[in-house]
């Protein structure tokens, strides 16, 4: 697989990673098998997607532990990304940025890990209690200890105009700003596909401007792009979906005509091409510092994800993606 670099100190990743949270948390839960699991991860380093990302929220704590089992066998052809910053409660998730609870967590995240240096440790969510320079200064002194390779932020977009003219991602460049101060940056995680294109305005060119990579989050939009999800057929009741504006089955429906453009592209590419490899390329065509971090938890999908490093979208493809339909329903 084409290999693509994070961040002005250069750490290389396979050009498509592996979002691994929906092996553990947030979607159905009785799609979760831990040995699937497993032959997916080990599936996708056997294809080149290289960065696995995960974050000790996940399950809590037991994605990190599935991923360790691999790590264990792998490290070597492993690129590791976790996060750190959100407790998870029985009903509620709250952000702690205290620099004794990012040392602890680290510790804890290498032993679940089963690994001694973690490649990209990412502040989960900023603590509104604690300045943001204190909680990034102690990511930074453990990238000194020698248990960090380098440090990102995940974006979070700030919607509904709460400031005339406020743009989706300008309280994640404040902190970016501040924190650059302290430590460089060496990748932002945010939201990024075809049906949420928001980061191109401001957050991707500021990236690129410095060299520090982007990690592009849910770009098969929650599986939407996939093309494999039917409206009206429903979510399990753990499924973050079941609770999400977009995936009523009015919007659904409504939004079919995004999925309809990327069908018809990946028409043209050959009949193995599918909806979700196009959105990829989409993604993948946005920089060469841009690595789209697809969920998954079964090897099929991993293949087909990896496959879309291989596709290469002309002029009149990436036309017709931006003629295509804003996409309808709220994001919050």
């Amino acid at each position: 697989m084409e290999r693509r670099t994070i961040g002005a100190t250069a750490l290389s990743v396979g050009a498509v990673g592996l979002g691994c949270m929906p092996m553990s948390w947030a979607y159905s839960g009785s799609r979760q098998r831990g040995e699937e699991s497993l032959r997916t991860v080990h599936r996708a380093l056997d294809l080149g997607s290289t960065l696995l990302d995960t974050a000790d929220m996940y399950g809590p704590f037991t994605n990190e532990l599935l991923l360790g089992r691999v790590l264990k066998e792998r490290r070597r052809e492993a690129f590791v990304s976790t996060k750190v910053g959100l407790l998870v409660g029985e009903q509620h998730i709250v952000a702690n940025g205290r620099p004794g609870y990012v040392r602890r967590a680290c510790d804890a995240s290498l032993r679940r890990l089963q690994t001694d240096v973690i490649d990209l440790y990412q502040l989960h969510r900023a603590d509104p209690e604690v300045p943001i320079e204190e909680t990034w200064g102690a990511m930074a002194e453990l990238v000194r200890a020698g248990k960090v390779r380098a440090l990102g932020l995940c974006a979070v977009g700030v919607r509904g105009g709460r400031r005339p003219g406020a743009g989706l991602y300008d309280a994640t460049l404040r902190q970016l700003r501040r924190v650059q101060q302290v430590f460089p940056v060496s990748a932002v995680q945010a939201e990024l596909s075809v049906w949420s294109p928001e980061a191109l305005r401001e957050l991707l060119p500021w990236c690129e401007a410095r060299g520090i990579g982007f990690l592009a989050a849910m770009p098969l939009g929650n599986g939407f792009l996939t093309g494999t999800l039917t409206p009206g057929e429903g979510f399990e009741p753990d499924d973050m979906r079941a609770r999400h504006p977009r995936f009523t089955a009015e919007m659904m429906a409504a939004n079919q005509p995004i999925v309809a453009g990327l069908r018809r592209i990946a028409a043209r590419h050959g009949p193995d091409v599918t909806p979700g490899q196009v959105a990829l390329a989409w993604v993948l065509a946005q920089g060469r510092h841009v690595v789209p971090v697809p969920g998954a938890k079964r090897a099929r999908w991993v293949t087909e994800n990896a496959g879309a490093a291989d596709l290469r979208l002309t002029a009149a493809d990436l036309a017709e993606v931006a003629g295509l339909p804003a996409a309808q329903g709220s994001w919050d």
